[in-house]
């Protein structure tokens, strides 16, 4: 079981605080905060699951072939694009200085790919198999094995599957020209585990309901450019209704994916039952203190990993959602030259299954 430990700034051990803290302040400062340079990204068209195109882009460490340690493919949240993903342009820069090829893209109904297709979400169901095939598509490209898939937040949820879909590659992956042992495993930060849990639980909290609210009203922007570049796809009427994370997957998302309601599509897509079930090596790094999840969940994650030789859980008392913004002590028990203590870890646990 991996061993690290987490310490933030004293001033934020407080997971609200430091949630607001890093999207509202960090958000604007984070290249000042960030000492590797921008890599030099190639556009690229992936196609997946069911053959629905994605846009994703690219970029190689300027090494010889032989010298590139592997590959990393990621993804964001709930919301946002490739564009204003600054939290996964730090892994992006901080990969392709420590000798890793790297693959980002805009999953289902966001960024690019949204312009490319209709196909809305389906919050891991098909996402971890856009995973594994672009993959496959990567390593075309030139990009090394072995392979190991990356998100946070919602994104990470999708990374679950992702190494979910991986160790069952032998029976659907026939046309992919892609070993399962090339396939390394995932490393997520603060992924959904339980949707119905998380969403009742903002829902009935007074700091939650607006962090929900927020949320919502990207999802809604989401759907509009979806409706302006299909409008056949998703009409007026049925955006109007949208006023919540759990009406936007009702009136957009479970029609088209066959679920008779929400409550069982997120029993169906939440991975906190599948994590007992996986064979690779699988990195989970959770804030107990974390605002959006259900406090709830915790002892349940521990629960389903504790049997599970192939996952290392690392669950830390302070963090926030998609925060660990490390104290100056932290940084220098561990000899990071930056406060992103998650990404630090990710690649220093990746680098040690070498």
């Amino acid at each position: 079981m991996t061993q690290f430990s987490y310490s933030p700034p004293w001033w934020l051990r407080n997971g609200l605080a430091m949630t607001l803290y890093t999207a509202l302040r960090v958000s604007r400062r984070w290249e000042t905060l960030t000492v590797e340079p921008e890599p030099t990204y190639q556009p690229q068209l992936f196609s997946g699951a069911d053959g629905v195109p994605i846009f994703g882009k690219i970029a190689m460490p300027q090494q010889p072939e032989g010298k590139l340690k592997g590959t990393i493919v990621g993804t964001y949240g709930i919301t946002g694009s490739l564009e204003d993903q600054w939290f996964l342009k730090i892994l992006g820069r901080k990969a392709v200085a420590q000798g890793y090829a790297v693959v980002l893209f805009d999953w289902r109904a966001h960024g690019k790919t949204a312009e490319l297709s209709p196909t809305l979400t389906s919050d891991g169901l098909y996402e971890g198999e856009d995973f594994v095939r672009i993959a496959a598509q990567a390593k075309m490209l030139g990009c090394p094995a072995p392979f190991w898939f990356t998100g946070y937040s919602l994104g990470g949820q999708l990374a679950l599957w992702a190494v979910k879909t991986a160790q069952t590659l032998p029976f659907w992956g026939g046309d992919l020209d892609l070993a399962e042992a090339e396939l390394g495993g995932g490393a997520v930060i603060c992924p959904s585990l339980d949707s119905t849990r998380s969403l009742t639980y903002l829902v009935n909290d007074r700091w939650g309901r607006q962090l929900e609210q927020a949320i919502t009203r990207q999802l809604k922007k989401l759907a509009w450019r979806l409706h302006q570049h299909y409008p056949d796809e998703i009409d007026e009427a049925t955006l109007e209704r949208v006023h919540s994370i759990w009406t936007f997957d009702q009136e957009l998302v479970i029609p088209r994916l066959g679920f008779s309601s929400v409550e069982e599509y997120y029993a169906a897509s939440s991975p906190l039952h599948q994590l007992p079930h996986l064979q690779k090596p699988t990195l989970i790094l959770y804030a107990a203190d974390d605002p959006l999840f259900d406090p709830t969940i915790v002892p349940d994650l521990q629960a389903a990993c504790a049997g599970n030789p192939a996952i290392d859980l690392v669950l830390t008392a302070y963090g926030g959602h998609v925060g660990y913004l490390s104290s100056a002590a932290c940084q220098r028990q561990y000899n990071d030259p930056d406060p992103w203590w998650a990404w630090n870890r990710i690649l220093q646990w990746i680098q040690s299954h070498f």
